[in-house]
């Protein structure tokens, strides 16, 4: 920051006291890694009076004050390197018509408040975003959207299984866009979020303010949309706030664990609408994959781990969300050893008695998981004591590749389905094989779960 002057007389002859200010901001505007928000809010700010020994700044309003007092330090600091002496500092509220009549809370808030509002995690950047190929492809595409919302690809529309980072890539958009403007109306939401408030504003009689407050987005980011299928009332309400806010200029993005065609229940017009956009999927992340994203864990962390160690474990734990719960347990044990690092014989001893354990566990997981999701029903359904037909056939489902795939017993099945013996799973296993065979659309159907099934694991 250039200094403007050592002597203050110099300051008073040469320059006013709102030119000296207005220099002040300025300099501080073009510091290579400016808090735009301490900046913005310092410009609702003027002089009052400058003297030898004493500074005091008007506020346009009382938040504008508040602020100031929190940040004092930091603004005597810089005023001081500014000066090359140190002067009393006093913030008032601006009584007169220098400034720009203000609101009670006219600043800018916390960006995590911003962030929190729009419903998004701040840790989910563009930056510390792992790509490789199996992910470029949608990364370079959510890129393209955030540079140019509503006109790249509307919708973006990203699929694949879980944990392999449509959430982090849709919520960096959705940061980008609230970085450029604080005030662009951005919501990321779930589907179950969005239907239990349409359902909610049914119950109120207000479904009204639920549309407002909908088709008013600038950007709305729907999170496993495949569980509005279905839902009939829910779909007509999403097509017409998709249509509202596109139509308006506005960008919508989806996420889903499978493509729009492959969906069942849901509507053609919403399929047809799902599609005109740009579909494009996000693979499993690949061993270079999960090794490079334990490296950005342990670094946001300040773990230390060398890249051998970073290797092993991204050989062993193929499940990404599992990741950074591993990465940290090791880093517990290192410390409770002494600290001695994370290191090749540290991982092996680590993993050495739960390694099978863990993945049978996560695969067991998995397969529920995956057939729930494909059938649109709830994981404590299927293992409830619910008979209705749909759930009861989900569940029939899960028996069989539990039993083909894992090669689990059958008192396994039952126990992790909550049965009560394994007869229930005889006559599972029993009933889908016979449909395998006489139902080629059921075939591919169920090849598709088990792909599904493998791909997220």
């Amino acid at each position: 920051m250039d200094k403007l002057s050592t002597n203050n007389s110099y300051i008073n002859k040469m320059l006013s006291e709102q030119e000296f200010w207005s220099k002040f901001l300025q300099s501080l505007e073009t510091e290579k890694d400016s808090n735009k928000i301490f900046v913005s809010i310092l410009k609702q700010t003027s002089i009052k009076k400058l003297t030898e020994n004493e500074l005091e700044i008007q506020c346009s309003s009382r938040g504008v004050l508040d602020y100031c007092e929190k940040r004092r330090s930091e603004i005597t600091e810089r005023v001081f390197f500014t000066l090359s002496k140190r002067v009393n500092i006093s913030f008032v509220v601006a009584k007169n018509n220098n400034l720009k009549e203000a609101p009670l809370l006219d600043y800018m808030p916390a960006p995590e408040d911003i962030f929190k509002r729009a419903g998004i995690n701040p840790n989910h950047t563009f930056d510390n975003f792992a790509v490789s190929t199996s992910n470029q492809v949608a990364f370079a595409a959510s890129q393209s959207v955030a540079s140019s919302l509503g006109k790249s690809y509307n919708p973006l529309f990203i699929y694949g299984g879980v944990g392999v980072g449509k959430t982090h890539l849709t919520q960096s958009i959705a940061r980008v866009i609230l970085e450029k403007d604080n005030e662009s109306a951005v919501y990321f939401c779930s589907s179950e979020k969005f239907v239990n408030e349409l359902i909610e504003s049914i119950q109120k009689k207000n479904t009204a303010k639920f549309k407002k407050k909908y088709r008013s987005f600038k950007l709305l980011i729907i999170d496993d949309v495949q569980f509005i299928a279905g839902k009939q009332t829910v779909q007509e309400e999403f097509f017409h706030t998709f249509n509202t806010i596109v139509s308006s200029g506005g960008q919508v993005i989806l996420t889903s664990d499978r493509p729009p065609f492959e969906i069942k229940n849901l509507e053609d017009r919403l399929r047809s609408r799902f599609s005109g956009g740009l579909i494009v999927d996000v693979s499993p992340p690949d061993f270079e994959l999960r090794t490079a994203i334990l490296l950005i864990k342990a670094k946001e962390k300040n773990i230390d781990i060398d890249i051998d160690s970073a290797k092993m474990i991204a050989e062993l734990v193929l499940d990404t969300r599992s990741l950074e719960g591993t990465l940290l347990s090791l880093y517990a044990r290192s410390l409770s050893l002494g600290n001695l690092g994370i290191n090749l014989d540290l991982i092996e001893n680590f993993f050495q008695s739960k390694k099978d354990v863990v993945k049978k566990r996560l695969s067991v997981s998995d397969i529920i998981k995956t057939v729930c999701s494909y059938y649109n029903i709830k994981v404590s359904d299927i293992k409830g004591e619910t008979r209705k037909s749909d759930v009861a056939f989900a569940r029939q489902v899960a028996m069989f590749i539990l039993r083909t795939e894992l090669n689990m017993n059958l008192e396994e099945v039952a126990r992790n389905l909550k049965r009560k013996d394994h007869t229930t799973v005889i006559h599972a296993i029993t009933k889908i094989r016979e449909k395998q065979i006489k139902d080629v659309s059921f075939s591919q159907e169920l090849n598709l779960i088990i792909k599904n099934i493998k791909q997220s694991t």
